[in-house]
């Protein structure tokens, strides 16, 4: 099948959904299936206010149209809300062809985070963006209740996976920092909620690993704590290993890809219980959830890092391209593709 899927986060942004996307496509090829990916990189593009990193495309409405006219899908996913989402969920509906969409990013708590704009103005936006999708994927089973109850319909499951071959337990000596170390990976902003893990009072150290609008600040605020930027790849494997305790502070994650990664390495977690960390851990032996973050942290270096590692592996990539395929709605046989329209007009 060839999949066409148009997102607004791609590379060099470091989060789950950049992460997600590209496991996903890996996975997709090596089903068989033909994937193209159109991201920002393709187009003019600005950086976001606010956040520098994300790319925003402009002017993009003629060459999206003829890639997809060229390539020719047979099923069409847009997996963001921002500049090209729109241009792809416009280019469907004329064509009057199927699409999925995703729900990445609680988008209305951060704006109200952030700039103070109300959630009934944002959640009706999204609705209106996500109305005509013939499937809007979420990555937990609360997440889709939660939706559901604002009036979004065709919610579907599309779980996550973690990369169990990079993220492993390894040597601990990789940091010279005194123990017990609590370590936060991810973006540095106001809506990751990094400050109420910083602000706890724990023995040890506290590490931080990511970059963000508010890194500079919370390095003045918070001189102990320790800040070395973004990481990737085996040198990320090596500091999630190298701690004793994963601290997910953030209140409006969808998943958090992050919290497989920290367990697959053998890292317990400390979460609030909300979506995301509930839905992963739930009641299983591998981390605490409690409205008190320094108390779930202290609590949470009781954890076995062996039950940790064995719950991970339970959870792969395969997985998630074979459910993100199941919730695809492939153009029918009946259904001329856009570029049989163009000849026949």
């Amino acid at each position: 099948m060839k999949i066409a899927i148009i997102t607004d986060a791609w590379h060099p942004q470091v989060n789950g959904v950049v992460r997600t996307l590209t496991h996903l496509q890996t996975e997709l090829n090596d089903l068989g299936h033909t994937v193209l990916v159109i991201t920002p990189n393709m187009f003019h593009n600005f950086p976001c206010p606010g956040y520098r990193e994300i790319r925003l495309a402009y002017g993009s409405k003629r060459r999206l149209r003829a890639m997809l006219d060229e390539f020719g899908a047979d099923a069409y996913h847009i997996s963001t809300e921002g500049p090209l989402g729109l241009q792809a969920r416009r280019y469907c509906l004329k064509k009057k062809v199927p699409f999925t969409t995703a729900f990445h990013t609680r988008f209305p708590e951060y704006l109200r985070a952030k700039c103070k704009v109300p959630e009934s103005i944002s959640y009706a936006a999204m609705r209106w963006f996500h109305r005509q999708s013939k499937a809007v994927m979420v990555p937990t089973p609360s997440m889709l209740e939660q939706l559901q109850s604002k009036g979004f319909k065709n919610v579907r499951l599309w779980t996550r996976g973690v990369d169990t071959k990079l993220f492993r337990p390894q040597e601990k000596n990789f940091l010279e920092l005194p123990r017990p170390i609590f370590v936060y990976v991810g973006r540095i902003s106001v809506e990751k909620n990094i400050e109420a893990f910083l602000s706890c009072n724990l023995p040890g150290s506290k590490l931080v690993v990511g970059d963000g609008p508010q890194f500079s600040q919370m390095k003045r605020n918070f001189p102990d704590a320790h800040f070395v930027g973004n990481k990737t790849g085996t040198e990320l494997a090596q500091y999630y290993a190298a701690a004793d305790v994963f601290i997910f502070p953030s209140k409006t994650d969808t998943f958090g890809l992050v919290v497989l990664e920290a367990l697959a390495s053998g890292l317990p977690v400390a979460a609030y219980p909300v979506t995301g960390p509930k839905d992963i851990i739930d009641t299983l032996p591998v981390g605490v959830l409690s409205t008190n973050l320094e108390a779930a942290a202290l609590a949470a270096l009781a954890i076995q890092p062996a039950a940790c590692r064995e719950f991970a592996l339970t959870k792969s990539w395969r997985a998630c391209a074979l459910q993100f395929v199941e919730n695809l709605h492939p153009i029918t046989i009946t259904s001329p593709r856009p570029q049989e329209r163009l000849l026949k007009s």
